[in-house]
């Protein structure tokens, strides 16, 4: 039973928090395999994306027993407590705690240290042409698959685009986010005048920056079929390469989404089938 159901989360767009715990519980079948095993972060608006909202890493004192929690080693020392969503009835429970988004670690709560995904995201200034973006996006997968990796692309529901490659986990994080950074540069290098790696806001100009720190440890992205909290509603969409020619980053809210997968299984289905290495495509690179 969801608590609150008619308390509005979207005002412009309509949508109560009724409608967000369904939305996950529509996604649940297609959104659980992105999840399984992996350490969340949260980020909780109980009252809508207009009240207070925050990210919350580690679980509540408040959260029932029964919700899968796993302590993970601190970098630096130390460890830290967090949330893992396995099944339909964590993930309805959590939508009904007001998570509106959930980010997910690159890497799984048995292997914390070894990531199975590589994503380099795409993040635009405002006023960025789409088809720019989409060209990036092109731009990233042809570096990827001459690295011997199979890239995959997922409208983040935001401004940008998400390219994913899995891995075979046989890696340490810090290989990985080298091979990351590698990448952005390579990718970056090609078109400077539109392509960045820069860190610092202030020195990108209008250009898109190729951010590859997601893959340190600890990190996260947006995890597949999350709704984002912001005015439209959108969800992260996993997508056909093919279908980024007329793919909006933020084209797909929650009703849309429903029809979507309707007719359409998830592109991201057999992602795990094409895990590659990735000291291999260092090597690949001279690195």
């Amino acid at each position: 039973m969801t608590s609150h159901p008619d308390k509005v989360f979207y005002p412009d767009d309509g949508l109560t928090k009724g409608d967000v715990v369904e939305h996950y519980r529509a996604m649940a079948d297609v959104m659980l395999p992105h999840l399984r095993g992996r350490p969340l972060t949260l980020r909780r608006y109980p009252d809508g994306i207009e009240g207070q909202g925050w990210f919350q890493k580690h679980p509540g004192e408040h959260f029932p027993d029964w919700l899968r929690t796993e302590r993970l080693p601190r970098r630096g020392g130390g460890s830290d407590q967090y949330v893992v969503c396995d099944d339909a009835e964590s993930l309805e429970y959590l939508a009904d705690q007001g998570t509106i988004e959930f980010h997910v670690w690159l890497s799984t709560v048995e292997a914390p240290e070894q990531p199975d995904r590589l994503v380099l995201d795409l993040d635009p200034p405002e006023g960025t042409p789409v088809s720019r973006l989409r060209a990036t996006a092109r731009k990233v997968r042809d570096h990827y698959e001459r690295a011997g990796l199979a890239a995959f692309v997922q409208a983040t529901g935001g401004r940008g685009f998400h390219v994913v490659a899995a891995l075979d986990a046989r890696s340490d994080v810090d290989v990985v986010l080298k091979l990351a950074r590698v990448l952005a540069d390579r990718v970056a290098g090609d078109d400077p005048d539109h392509l960045t790696t820069e860190q610092r806001k202030d020195n990108r100009g209008d250009r898109i920056f190729l951010d590859a720190n997601r893959n340190g440890y600890a990190q996260t992205f947006v995890a597949p079929y999350s709704l984002r909290a912001r005015p439209g509603a959108a969800a992260a969409t996993p997508l056909d390469w093919r279908e980024l020619g007329k793919a909006e980053p933020d084209g797909w809210p929650p009703a849309k989404l429903r029809q979507r997968l309707a007719r359409k299984a998830d592109p991201w289905r057999d992602l795990a089938k094409h895990a590659g290495s990735a000291e291999a495509a260092l090597a690949r690179f001279g690195s």
